[in-house]
């Protein structure tokens, strides 16, 4: 078995070294062959002492340690891009804590060879075996590395030399267990360990013969499971240590106090592990010491379209641009402020409740921000109240201690939005990376938010143009209704004495009536009478005039002062009432009675129409409520509310609306206050205006 042990080492011996002749004179495109003739060479130079002097001389160990070394340092120059650049920094942290466990084994071997006596000499031992282990052990995650961030070009020459790498850290990690479980060295590991060399050789050989790209590409990702697995290694390493010092000072309490140490270490680790702030405390400074940037762009890139781009559960397009943005800079919370009235109002929101903030918009940020485009830092304007952006931005804001940045979305030469995002966990001020990667991102969301209101501008042009066709349709029926009605005028001008004839007519004339009452349905639920001029009106008149038409639907309540006089159409504002009193009876309870209520105060006449109903969210008062074709009632049409709110303009007038969700709306109409001497001037009153 000696012989055999000798002879395949010095037939590995001597294949590794021609391997290394032969790589350091071949021409091999993007493979470091000078670092691979080194290692090569070095391993030749180790299979020599097997077979020249033997595994257990020191001379060996130092042999070993050099092929440990040079591998590695090979492993550690595959990840280049090219010839001409460094391995990332992170990678050879890694590394090099990799090769300093190793050059610790070493000097534990030399401790033992210079400290034979049995009490030193059997534990140092075995801690030196552990870092061996432990070398092996990272070196094959670091392998696994190299295997993931292989090139799609990346043919078979490179994968057969990286598998021949997995091979040797194996056989080597194989050997050290036994090793270990055995407490001795058996020659029977060492013959198998001298042919797993030659196979080693020989696919190393195979590789060096072929065709192919020789590149690595690493990610961060990679580079963070390495480091995480170099870590927890690290970690069994100084446990398998300790116990072995505390087994041979504990006397008869070391199981105990070996149990003790593996809890209370492990408790200690998985709480550090599970502190949030740690992690990303470690994240910040990883990426600040290990890159050359902050941010992997790649990564964070594909993380925002994926964001943008999926439902996740069907939340809606403004909702997922808030959480895109956020997850840029680990913000827990966002909310995005839209275009409102020549302001940022609040809109969709991402684990922020709005109800903390103020409805009413900000007009200096939204024209701060659409002129500058500029992210704002909340507390740079803390600190100094002389910023540049103290003046935009709105105290509530600064009141906020969450509140942490504002980041703009710009669209062309307008402003498509923005977003608040709230403060991460590890605070932090931004840097010109923040800057530069939140300014893009706003761009590409901005773009996303104008995309998706001209999708619905279009799709509401396309709901009028629909509407227009049935309203040709109509017209042409009601062409013919006409003919029919102006044939029957014609004729009772000559048959108006004849009984048959009045008949016929009187049925004609009904006839029409419900065909064009049916017509009427298919446009509104209610006729729009021609507007007149606006003019003095008496508004409670009008008022319990609108109640008493509905009172058989529902009950209506009436109230108010009887001095009320309005300047209005009486037409007009009798449509406008009737289409919010629909709505009211629509929204409420059966046995719920919808008020009406008329105050004035000289200036403006105010008309309340109030239910106890189901409500409405902010978020469809803002958005849908006066949309036209948009409606929360099942087979409504969504035009009584928008034709209301023109109705109230052309009088000079406005609607306001009061809501929450399950306890009822106020829908407020406020015209002109007109003085009572202007009653009749015009020569009629309310009823004949009716």
């Amino acid at each position: 078995m000696a012989a055999l042990l000798l002879w395949l080492h010095a037939l590995a011996a001597l294949l590794f070294g021609a391997l290394a002749l032969w790589a350091w004179r071949a021409d091999l495109a993007g493979l470091p062959r000078r670092p691979l003739a080194i290692a090569l060479a070095a391993t030749a130079l180790w299979a020599l002492a097997i077979a020249g002097i033997g595994a257990a001389d020191v001379a060996s160990w130092f042999a070993e340690t050099l092929r440990n070394l040079a591998w590695l340092g090979f492993m550690l120059v595959l990840h280049r891009r090219d010839a001409q650049s460094r391995p990332p920094i992170a990678l050879g942290t890694v590394y090099g804590v990799v090769a300093l466990v190793q050059v610790a084994a070493l000097i534990l071997t030399l401790i033992v060879y210079t400290n034979p006596e049995p009490e030193l000499a059997v534990p140092v031992a075995n801690a030196a075996l552990l870092m061996r282990m432990l070398v092996a052990v990272a070196a094959l995650v670091l392998v696994q590395a190299l295997w993931s961030a292989l090139s799609p070009g990346a043919g078979g020459p490179l994968r057969t030399l990286v598998v021949a790498l997995a091979a040797i850290w194996c056989t080597e990690f194989a050997l050290y267990t036994v090793a270990y479980v055995a407490a001795e060295w058996r020659i029977e590991p060492l013959v198998l360990r001298g042919l797993a060399y030659l196979a080693v050789a020989l696919a190393i050989g195979t590789a060096l013969q072929r065709k192919g790209e020789w590149k690595i590409e690493v990610s961060r990702a990679v580079t963070y499971q390495s480091l995480s697995l170099v870590a927890i290694g690290a970690y069994f390493a100084l446990l398998a240590l300790a116990t072995s010092a505390i087994a041979t000072i504990g006397g008869a309490n070391a199981r105990v106090l070996q149990t003790a140490f593996v809890l209370g270490s492990t408790a200690a680790i998985l709480t550090l592990v599970a502190n949030s702030w740690l992690r990303a405390w470690l994240k910040v400074k990883l990426a600040k010491h290990l890159f050359r940037h902050r941010y992997d762009y790649r990564t964070e890139w594909m993380r925002f379209t994926e964001t943008l781009g999926n439902p996740q559960g069907g939340a809606a397009l403004d909702e997922r641009i808030v959480k895109a943005i956020a997850d840029l800079t680990e913000s827990p919370a966002g909310v995005l402020l839209v275009p409102d009235a020549g302001g940022l109002g609040v809109g969709a929101s991402w684990n922020w409740d709005r109800a903390t903030l103020p409805i009413a918009g900000d007009t200096a940020l939204a024209e701060h921000l659409r002129l500058t485009g500029r992210i704002v830092e909340l507390d740079a304007i803390r600190r100094n109240e002389d910023h540049l952006d103290a003046a935009a931005v709105p105290q509530w804001m600064l009141d906020l201690p969450e509140a942490w940045a504002i980041v703009p979305l710009p669209h062309l030469t307008e402003l498509a939005g923005a977003i608040l995002l709230a403060r991460p966990t590890l605070d932090r001020a931004l840097d010109w990376e923040d800057f530069d990667l939140l300014k893009v991102a706003g761009r590409q969301v901005a773009s996303y938010l104008a995309e998706a209101r001209a999708q619905d501008a279009l799709a509401e042009a396309q709901r009028f143009d629909e509407f227009n066709r049935r309203f040709a349709f109509i017209l042409h029926d009601i062409k013919n209704l006409v003919s029919q009605l102006t044939l029957t005028a014609r004729n009772a001008e000559r048959h108006a004495d004849n009984p048959e004839f009045r008949a016929d007519m009187i049925a004609t004339l009904q006839s029409s009536a419900e065909r064009m009452n049916g017509l009427l349905a298919r446009l509104s639920q209610h006729h729009r009478s021609r507007p007149e001029a606006p003019h003095a009106i008496e508004v409670v008149a009008l008022v319990e005039r609108v109640a008493a038409h509905r009172k058989g639907q529902h009950p209506v309540v009436t109230a108010g002062v009887r001095n009320a006089i309005a300047h209005a159409d009486p037409a007009s504002l009798e449509q406008l009432l009737a289409h919010l009193l629909q709505n009211a009876i629509d929204a409420s309870p059966a046995n719920e009675p919808v008020t009406l209520s008329v105050s004035a105060d000289g200036e403006r006449v105010a008309i309340d129409v109030v239910d106890q109903g189901c409500g409405m969210s902010p978020g469809f008062i803002r958005d849908k409520l006066f949309k036209p074709f948009v409606s929360s009632k099942e087979g409504g049409f969504g035009i009584g509310a928008f034709e209301a709110r023109q109705l109230a303009h052309a009088m000079e007038g406005r609607i306001e609306v009061t809501s929450r969700e399950g306890r009822g709306t106020r829908f407020r109409v406020i015209l002109k206050a007109a003085h009572p001497a202007d009653l009749g001037t015009r020569g009629d009153n309310w009823g004949r205006a009716a």
